[in-house]
């Protein structure tokens, strides 16, 4: 039976796709953001953040303060190894089918839009119920920051204050009742890797924004006494002791406000988190597991569709604007990489959220990834949306092939995919429920396509395109802006045209 036929009689149509070859773009927050990256965490996806610039961006389409490096820095993924702790490695994509969808008058460059986190969700719950339950005062299965940072065992990290030799480690509170998070005052010796004490000045600003009831704010963020305030003092003063004394005071604080339940109610009051406090979770999740091991993500074919790029938080953040996410719905990031994506929308959004994988080396990244990602969020005291990663080819894992009929958005960062991928990938969209939301860097549907008889079979007549544009620093493989496409299942045009056939 034909599409014609099928469509007469109001039945799913579905074609057998041939059988792929190697395929995969790797693919947040960030972060971040690709049948190889998502982000992000992807994730497809995404890169996450870089405020602190180690991870500080990421994402097989993925997210990832995922600030991404500056053009300076950037390279293709075969130099050498001053990468190693970047937040992500930052190539550029190409295929063989590059006879661009972006415009070249978006070559210029263009500044990010930093607009708020996805729209309020009056059905989000965003606070962990565990996390805030004496069950939860214990110690969580994460990798503390002293772990990433030891003299002895890396041996490029030097006293941040001047002392002749590294302090005790420095303890930190998060507003949960879980333990205390392990720090070393050291800095860096290679700018560009993680910097402890910047995380926790970061931690403090985030926790004083976003945990805090109106009433007990003074405390945290007035302009003379405030922690926020005290923090940056004490490091301007170049005092250790200093700042010890700070984060002793800030971690009583949140202790005793924790335990009165002022900041159970407050993120009680709360149904959305903010980008900058998404983008630092991400951050932290990729600085402690991905950054230290970016360099195997240099193993890839090229030519194939195996190319590692990253989609960053800030980008991917718009997406789910765009496609008006939800927490009751569920995200698919096809060609996730290290997860960046599937960790982002499950935290930024709250939603299912799922992400597929062949490149062995990113699959295993992602796994390291969302172990401490789901420690991470009880040490946020966040409930996030259910992840779920899988290895292989995503045309061919049959849990994959079921989520897709039951998606509210896909994100497919087919920037480096082959037309042949490209071409396999459409036929799947015959089973894709009415409403989907497909997003995608180069569009499926060829520009001026119109529904004529002789094309009346193809699945492409399905879906509906719009052209958008995303800005400078929302992808890793380049500083300029570009475009993306937003497809719509719709076949309502398909069905009036046959109507007006018969």
């Amino acid at each position: 039976m034909g599409f014609f036929d099928h469509l007469q009689k109001g039945g799913a149509f579905s074609l057998q796709p041939k059988k792929p070859q190697i395929r995969k773009v790797v693919q947040t927050r960030t972060a971040a953001p690709s049948r190889s990256v998502s982000q992000t965490p992807g994730p497809s996806s995404r890169t996450p953040p870089a405020q602190v610039k180690a991870r500080e961006s990421a994402s097989r389409s993925v997210s990832r303060d995922r600030d991404p490096p500056s053009s300076a820095t950037k390279r293709r993924l075969g130099t050498p190894a001053q990468t190693r702790k970047r937040q992500t490695p930052e190539l550029r994509l190409s295929s063989d089918d590059d006879a661009s969808d972006t415009d070249a008058s978006f070559e210029v460059r263009k500044r990010a839009r930093t607009g708020n986190s996805a729209e309020p969700d009056p059905a989000r719950r965003l606070r962990s119920l565990k996390a805030f339950s004496e069950d939860g005062v214990r110690s969580l299965p994460m990798i503390h920051a002293s772990e990433i940072t030891s003299v002895q065992k890396v041996g490029n990290f030097k006293p941040a204050f001047g002392e002749a030799k590294p302090l005790p480690e420095i303890l930190l509170q998060y507003p949960s009742a879980s333990a205390k998070e392990r720090y070393n005052l050291v800095v860096p010796r290679d700018n560009d890797d993680f910097r402890p004490a910047d995380d926790i000045v970061q931690v403090i600003d985030i926790v004083a924004q976003n945990y805090i009831p109106d009433e007990e704010a003074d405390e945290f963020n007035d302009e003379s006494t405030g922690f926020r305030r005290k923090i940056r003092r004490a490091i301007a003063h170049n005092s250790e002791s200093e700042f010890r004394e700070v984060v002793a005071g800030y971690n009583k604080a949140v202790e005793r406000l924790r335990r009165n339940g002022s900041i159970a109610k407050k993120l009680d009051s709360t149904n959305r988190l903010g980008l900058p406090h998404v983008e630092r979770i991400l951050t932290q999740i990729y600085s402690r597991t991905v950054s230290p091991r970016v360099e195997s993500l240099r193993q890839y074919e090229n030519g194939t569709d195996n190319v590692y790029g990253e989609l960053l938080p800030r980008f991917i953040s718009t997406i789910f604007r765009e496609t008006k996410l939800k927490s009751g719905q569920v995200f698919v990031d096809l060609g996730s990489g290290v997860g960046n994506v599937v960790l982002q929308a499950a935290l930024e959004i709250g939603c299912e959220s799922w992400g597929c994988e062949m490149m062995q080396n990113a699959c295993e990244l992602a796994e390291l990834q969302q172990t401490e990602f789901r420690s991470r969020c009880r040490l946020w005291g966040i409930a996030p949306g259910k992840t779920h990663l899988v290895r292989g080819d995503f045309l061919k894992e049959q849990s994959i092939i079921d989520v897709l009929k039951r998606a509210d958005v896909i994100l497919i960062n087919n920037q480096a995919f082959t037309p042949q991928l490209n071409n396999e990938l459409i036929n799947h969209f015959l089973d894709m429920k009415e409403g989907c939301k497909i997003v995608s860097l180069k569009s499926f549907v060829p520009a001026g396509h119109k529904i004529q008889a002789r094309n009346l079979n193809s699945p492409i007549n399905l879906l509906m395109v719009e052209q958008k544009n995303y800005w400078s620093n929302s992808v890793s493989w380049t500083d300029v802006g570009g475009t993306y496409f937003l497809a719509t299942k719709d076949s309502s045009p398909l069905k009036k045209f046959v109507e007006r056939m018969e």
